[in-house]
């Protein structure tokens, strides 16, 4: 069995929708189709939910009739026959009586939680209704009746390969199967989400379940490319890439996969494809257990980096000093991407935090704290690039004009990363595109 992932531009529009049917039916092969939200949908009830949360009822009111006005035109365009239409049409109608319900319920962020989950719902139930209507045989599996996380917010694989096997146990002669990403269920069995991004987490999550032949991620790219080709004009995509290098390039900022969807699929052992719905014929990346080579595979860039630096002469040959000071972000469960040392201080970096307030005063007693804002960091990703001095020194011979504030080289043979500002982050990337690949 094949999982294909669907995001949000893949069934944004009727006729992508159309075109997923298609793809999911070219072959016999059985498949679970794992969908996110029409694109613009999820955006649309974060807003929903901020302006309840802030009381501005009118406001949220206005918002669910303009998103119910996208879903009743998008129906008109995704079905024709007057029996599916009306299937169509009523399961818009249940969707946005719910969401016009809450309007005069107090809001909390379990509602909150609830609002979310409409989109990835909307999308799957009017996909089956135009399965229906094409006399494709399917099933729709809630993913709410099998996929759920712990009390730290961690996926139950154990758990969910038996629900999950339960339910297709019971349509043993189906081969189509359709099922939401992104949402499942918390510890006190509420309905919670895998955070932005989730339904590739979904995905991977389901193929680790079940041990799928393979996972399938598809999108409106043709595959993970060397470079962000929003900011360098000469990219091209990668055949093949290794689990370790994927995961390095989905952490550090490449936006085509989800970085917590890789390590499911790697300890199981699932290839995963990246391909493009607007370009099905492309070859797109395949990610497996082997590299494809040694050398440059893709640069990414992560931004949004806020770099600390705790300076204290106490820190000279202070036993414990850095046990302590990883105590404090542990506490406050704040991930560290990068992090230097020296004799009096130590250097690091984090994504912004709402805890940051309460960090830094923690970290205070520590020695003199110094924050730099609108950080990038640049990671240069490859099997062995960081045991091969020549792509060392191509990389400091292309950034010789450009300010580094951090180099992280030794943590992993596979990543080569450096910290810059912000404002650097574009320059960087097109001379490092020249530099390593040779494309001006």
């Amino acid at each position: 069995m094949k999982i294909l992932k669907f995001g949000g531009t893949s069934v944004g529009k009727p006729e992508r929708m159309h075109a997923v049917a298609s793809l999911v039916t070219a072959d016999t092969a059985p498949k679970i189709v794992v969908l996110s939200a029409l694109s613009g949908t999820t955006n649309a009830l974060v807003e929903i939910g901020q302006s309840l949360s802030e009381g501005k009822r009118e406001q949220a009111k206005g918002q669910i009739d303009k998103l119910e006005a996208h879903y009743r035109t998008f129906c008109e365009a995704l079905v024709k026959q007057d029996e599916t239409r009306a299937k169509a049409t009523a399961v818009v109608d249940e969707h946005f009586e719910f969401l016009n319900i809450i309007l005069k319920i107090s809001f909390n962020e379990a509602l909150n939680k609830d609002i979310l989950a409409q989109g990835e719902l909307l999308s799957t139930r009017l996909f089956s209704v135009y399965l229906e209507e094409a006399g494709v045989q399917s099933v729709l599996l809630s993913a709410l009746d099998f996929m759920s996380i712990d009390e730290y917010e961690e996926p139950e694989i154990p758990k969910i390969k038996i629900k999950l096997g339960n339910l297709l146990e019971k349509h043993k002669s189906e081969t189509v199967f359709i099922t939401q990403g992104y949402i499942c269920r918390n510890a006190r069995g509420e309905i919670d989400n895998l955070k932005r991004g989730g339904s590739d987490y979904s995905a991977s999550l389901i193929g680790a379940a079940i041990q799928a032949a393979e996972v399938q991620i598809w999108t409106d790219i043709d595959g993970m490319h060397n470079n962000d080709p929003r900011v360098v004009k000469k990219t091209f995509p990668i055949e093949q890439l290794s689990f370790d290098e994927a995961a390095e390039l989905a952490y550090f900022g490449a936006k085509i996969l989800h970085p917590a969807s890789i390590w499911p699929a790697q300890h199981f052992n699932i290839p995963v494809k990246l391909l493009n719905t607007m370009q099905p014929e492309a070859k797109g990346t395949i990610i497996t257990e082997l590299p494809s080579g040694d050398g440059v595979k893709a640069i990414a860039a992560k931004d949004g980096i806020i770099a600390i630096k705790i300076k204290s002469s106490r820190m000279l040959l202070a036993y414990g000093f850095l046990r302590k000071i990883f105590e404090v972000f542990e506490k406050y469960r704040v991930p560290i991407d990068m992090i230097t040392t020296s004799e009096v201080a130590v250097s690091l970096t984090i994504e912004n935090t709402p805890q940051l307030d309460q960090l830094l005063k923690e970290l205070q007693p520590f020695g003199s704290v110094e924050l730099d804002h609108h950080q990038t960091i640049v990671s240069i990703v490859g099997n062995e690039v960081a045991a091969t001095p020549s792509i060392l020194k191509k990389i400091f011979d292309s950034l010789n004009e450009v300010p580094l504030r951090m180099i992280s080289y030794g943590g992993s043979r596979h990543n080569i990363s450096i910290l810059i500002g912000g404002q650097h982050k574009e320059k960087t990337l097109q001379l490092l595109n020249k530099g390593l690949f040779n494309l001006g």
